[in-house]
């Protein structure tokens, strides 16, 4: 018996996952292209481009999957009005504490169960992210694993993060069918990545062997240095074409298994 998983690329880090009735959205981010700044951030944003869908036509969302609350390109003014909306936000545990209202704070590899109905349950885990190198302090984040029958067995949205031993220990704990990563290789502050390049995302598919790799947060903010199309080259200079799926902006893909 086959089953299916649709994503559709709303813009930056912004996905529309749907599976078995549950709808879930990751990072919201819908303003218009211009000059940002976030209530928690000094860093100003410069957005290139809008989202390819707006947010009064996402519709119904059982859960937002929030990687972090306090970088204006994973959160901005239209996305954060949304949240009250949706049924849960999961993020970090000060994100949490920030948002108030529905937003539960989780710990790398904590769990919580998302029920809709009886017989339709959903896990979700806080995964480990590491947001720039080390000793750069941007604050708390952490990405996703979306499980059925065991955590981790479906969805791997890494957040924005480099690969590092977090990640790792993701790849040896979980074993899911599609990862989701934050690729674009940012560099908002300076001469260093705070997002995956393309050698932390040949390292994501040396990890992950069996499941379909989609990179997103690769296009519409200026502080991004690396495109969709690089990172595909890059693959492909290393025959691994078949391992990234092109992920294009506004269009659903649906992954079978």
């Amino acid at each position: 018996m086959s089953d299916s998983i649709t994503l559709t690329l709303i813009g930056g880090p912004t996905v529309l996952i749907e599976y078995g009735g549950y709808r879930l959205l990751t990072d919201p981010t819908f303003d218009p292209p211009g000059q940002y700044q976030g209530p928690h951030s000094p860093v100003r944003h410069v957005k290139t481009k809008g989202p390819s869908i707006l947010i009064d036509d996402v519709g119904p969302l059982d859960a937002v999957l929030l990687s972090h609350d306090h970088h204006f390109d994973n959160l901005d003014n239209l996305g954060r009005s949304l949240l009250p909306k949706a049924g849960t936000v999961y993020t970090t545990g000060s994100g949490a504490q920030r948002l108030g209202g529905n937003a539960i704070g989780l710990e790398p590899f904590e769990t919580q169960l998302l029920e809709k109905g009886a017989s339709q349950k959903l896990l979700v885990t806080a995964t480990p992210a590491r947001h720039g190198p080390v000793g750069i302090d941007v604050g708390d984040v952490v990405g996703f694993a979306l499980g059925v029958e065991k955590p981790g067995d479906l969805v791997y949205i890494t957040g924005d993060t480099l690969w590092f031993d977090g990640t790792a220990e993701v790849a040896r704990r979980f074993s899911p069918k599609i990862v989701i990563l934050h690729t674009g290789a940012a560099e908002p502050r300076g001469r260093f990545h705070m997002t995956m390049g393309s050698e932390d995302a040949l390292e994501a598919a040396h990890a992950f062997p069996d499941a379909t790799l989609v990179s997103v947060h690769n296009e519409g903010w200026g502080h991004l240095r690396e495109s969709q199309d690089q990172l595909a080259d890059v693959f492909a200079s290393f025959n691994l074409s078949k391992r990234l799926t092109r992920f294009e902006k506004g269009k659903a893909l649906t992954v079978t298994w």
